[in-house]
């Protein structure tokens, strides 16, 4: 393993603050499936004393959903996340991993096999919350139905919008990059779509850089450090030309958090300085809207709950942005459930790998939801929005679950702020 990774597991004490915290171990009580005792099976991995042969160890590493949501909770500042993902770099050079987690990982690589892949599922897409519910085919049919763009239904009120201060002009107006990503660009491009309208309307200028790619998050995650290297510096070339003063503008929490890490993926190489250059201008959606205001649109009389992703929460460490956006739509009621901090199961490709466990991660999620009784799931992760959404399918429950950016929308159609 690399020595800097394997030096963030050494602040550990064994204490036990991270047990709780952890999905895996809640749903599995095993202590080799819990944050502390993945650490002891990483440092007998990186001493020699463990083989990254040793079927056990794969097991046990490889059903970390890696969420990070031991480190906030961590008194003594271990870096988990750097150093589980090292670890299945090493575990993936002896062995690869499942064929289904590869093939999507290929695809979403490359354009030319995800884009036709992606049409098709467009296709499908508005049978597929019929053949929606539980087992691996129904789940994934969930899944699919889950990136449609949804309305909740909500009570009529008069669309009329609160005071607002004026728009920009054009002449002032700060430029943003949008980043596209993959599964973002193909699957929930109206969410793209409803970004840049909202952006516009909070006084930005939204461009989009071309040749931007997937952003190699999935690749990482599995311990496929070659090729998430490979796309990361795809995405440093194709920003290199970005205005230096824009921000680049992510609305994927996965995304955000695989861009913020490309100073350390690039280390070392031609890309570094690009790499680090891009990682430092990333911002979610939701945290240049909260600091910007946002601008107030129409009511919307919702119960909205929000679940917030692991990877804008525990990797990022944004908690207050997204509940500023939503505290600035008028009209809602805001819902809360005890499970909200916790993994849904999706974790990228995990669900495909380790369905057991993520459903087991799922229904702890789903039951907390359902008890909470909300119009209206809010969640700005694609990953998470689709897992969750299978869930509730599977459970029979009809509650849509959505991006923030989407509410905020909405309320801003329903003020006229948009030209028709």
């Amino acid at each position: 393993m690399n020595p800097e990774a394997v030096a963030g597991l050494d602040a550990c004490v064994h204490c036990g603050f991270c047990l709780q915290s952890c999905p895996t171990y809640r749903v599995t009580d095993d202590e080799s499936d819990s944050p502390r005792g993945r650490i002891v099976l990483m440092r007998s991995l990186a001493s020699g004393r463990l083989s990254p042969d040793d079927p056990a160890l794969t097991a046990h590493l490889d059903r970390c959903l890696g969420c990070r949501a031991c480190e906030p909770v961590c008194p003594s500042g271990v870096e988990y996340g750097p150093a589980i993902e090292d670890a299945r770099r090493v575990l993936r050079e002896r062995r690869p991993p499942p064929l289904v987690v590869r093939v999507l990982h290929a695809m979403m690589a490359e354009p030319a096999l995800r884009r036709p892949a992606f049409a098709v599922a467009r296709v499908v897409r508005p049978a597929a919350s019929a053949l929606a519910g539980r087992g691996r085919v129904r789940m994934a049919m969930g899944m699919l139905a889950a990136t449609a763009r949804h309305r909740p239904d909500v009570r009529p009120l008069p669309a009329i919008a609160p005071p607002s201060p004026p728009v920009a002009s054009e002449a002032t107006r700060e430029t943003v990059a949008l980043f596209r990503g993959c599964v973002m660009d193909d699957l929930f491009a109206h969410v793209h779509d409803a970004t840049v309208r909202v952006l516009e309307a909070n006084g930005y200028r939204v461009i989009e850089p071309p040749e931007q790619c997937c952003c190699g998050a999935l690749h990482a995650h599995a311990g496929q450090y070659a090729e998430a290297a490979e796309l990361a510096r795809r995405n440093a070339r194709a920003f290199l030309d970005v205005p230096a003063d824009a921000t680049v503008v992510v609305n994927a929490a996965g995304c955000g958090a695989m861009l913020k890490g490309y100073p350390r993926l690039l280390r070392g190489g031609a890309l570094e300085t690009a790499g680090r250059a891009l990682g430092q201008r990333v911002r979610d959606v939701t945290e240049l809207l909260a600091a910007r205001g946002p601008r107030p649109g129409a009511a919307l009389p919702l119960r909205v709950l929000y679940d917030p992703p692991c990877h804008l929460l525990h990797a990022q460490r944004i908690a207050e942005a997204p509940e500023r956006v939503l505290g600035s739509v008028p009209g809602i009621e805001r819902v809360h459930h005890a499970d909200a901090e916790m993994c849904c199961g999706s974790a990228g490709t995990y669900s495909f790998a380790e369905p057991g466990v993520a459903n087991d991660v799922l229904a702890l999620k789903v039951d907390a939801i359902r008890r909470a009784e909300p119009d209206v799931v809010v969640s700005g992760n694609p990953g998470c929005i689709m897992q969750i959404g299978a869930g509730l399918r599977a459970a029979g429950l009809r509650i849509p679950v959505v991006h923030p950016i989407e509410l905020l929308d909405w309320s801003y159609e329903r003020a006229g702020f948009y030209e028709t």
